[in-house]
């Protein structure tokens, strides 16, 4: 069955719809889990008992509650020309840290570290956050932001946080090792 260009114009909208509509649903849902998090933290601190917890039975109110650590993934960032693992991310659900090898040396002014990596892909990231936050999708307080951790001039570790949204996590950590790996060059020329 062959289509008319009009109906394939009206297949791509739908999909590009669609997958709006996914995103804003995901976007939504991220917020509603944060939310939680951040109600069952005000709970715990006021020494409620968890709402999910009220139907137990009291012989398990007894026991003493075991708190859990939030899970964190490391994930190696690697060198590009010979793979020697040059940082390690740590995700968790607010914010990514990628905290360099003690061995890695790199000052902050290094090319392309400020003109690509925080200006060009974090400075977008932030530039849509803020139109989202202006037309009322999301808080203030959620636009991605970002803290360098330094040694001296040295970069030690960089913060990300309010990365928001899964997508993001690759690319932040991808472009990192990228824009890590051209500055060793720099640094080495």
């Amino acid at each position: 069955m062959k289509f008319s260009e009009e109906q394939v114009k009206e297949i791509v909208a739908l999909k590009e719809s669609l997958i709006e509509q996914i995103d804003k649903h995901q976007e939504g849902i991220e917020m509603l889990e944060k939310n939680i998090s951040i109600l069952d933290l005000f709970l715990k601190d006021s020494s409620f008992t968890k709402a999910s917890e009220l139907g137990k039975r009291k012989d398990v109110e007894n026991k003493p509650e075991i708190t859990e650590k939030p899970t964190e993934n490391s994930i190696p960032i690697k060198r590009g020309n010979d793979g020697k693992i040059i940082a390690k991310a740590f995700v968790t659900p607010d914010q990514v840290s990628i905290v360099l090898d003690n061995e890695i040396i790199i000052n902050a002014d290094t090319p392309p570290f400020k003109s690509f990596f925080l200006d060009r892909i974090i400075g977008e990231m932030k530039r849509k956050d803020v139109v989202e936050a202006e037309n009322g999708r999301i808080q203030k307080e959620s636009v991605i932001d970002y803290i360098i951790n330094k040694n001296g001039a040295d970069i030690r570790e960089i913060i990300i946080k309010n990365y928001r949204q899964k997508e993001r996590v690759n690319e932040l950590i991808n472009t990192a090792g990228w824009s890590l790996s051209r500055m060793l060059e720099n640094v080495n020329k």
